[in-house]
């Protein structure tokens, strides 16, 4: 099971599929935090110290992992797969008891620079220059994720900036949807 969901992942992703996936996932989360404003702030500010959502995508990382590590060429290092595969649940378990600060946010992070190499994988050798809207988001999550998952306070602080003002609020939101927009037409049209 592990191994079909490696090779779904990390070679069996079209750059159409991918496209149209995030290009949707985009529009619909952008749009609804524009249009439902005074349920995603509060959801947003209160999401740093959510332990039940830390849980949730720490368990989701563990998973990942396991999943990455059982099947990844380990070169010269394949004799410590075995000790990593059982130390990876006992880290979650752990993270998730004792780290519980800020776990969401880095959780999040986390998460983010996992689900990166899959959006890099499916536009890896592609001809089309409109490929290179994915790798694009996808620099910005491992960029992003690695901020979050050392420095999650910034998370915070970056929330708190966009809701102080409904200008910047709006921008985001505007961006996002552009962004899904542009993804999603490119992915039907091109990819």
């Amino acid at each position: 099971m592990t191994e079909a969901i490696y090779q779904f992942l990390y070679g069996g992703l079209t750059m159409k599929a991918v496209g149209i996936t995030i290009g949707v996932a985009l529009l619909a989360t952008h749009l609804f935090a524009l249009l439902k404003k005074e349920r995603v702030q509060p959801f947003l500010q209160k999401f740093p110290r959510n332990k039940m959502a830390g849980t949730i995508l720490i368990t989701i990382v563990a998973l990942l992992c396991f999943v990455l590590m059982k099947q990844i060429d380990m070169g010269e290092f394949f004799v410590f797969r075995g000790k990593i595969l059982i130390l990876i649940p006992i880290a979650a378990v752990l993270i998730n008891r004792f780290c519980d600060e800020f776990l969401s946010i880095r959780a999040l992070g986390a998460l983010m620079l996992l689900l990166a190499a899959p959006v890099l994988f499916s536009a890896f050798l592609k001809p089309q220059i409109s490929r290179l809207l994915l790798p694009i988001l996808a620099y910005a999550w491992i960029i992003a994720g690695l901020f979050w998952v050392g420095m999650p306070y910034l998370f915070r602080d970056k929330i708190n900036w966009l809701i102080s003002s409904t200008g910047r609020w709006k921008i985001a939101c505007f961006a996002g949807i552009a962004y899904g927009a542009l993804l999603l037409g490119t992915a039907i049209a091109t990819y």
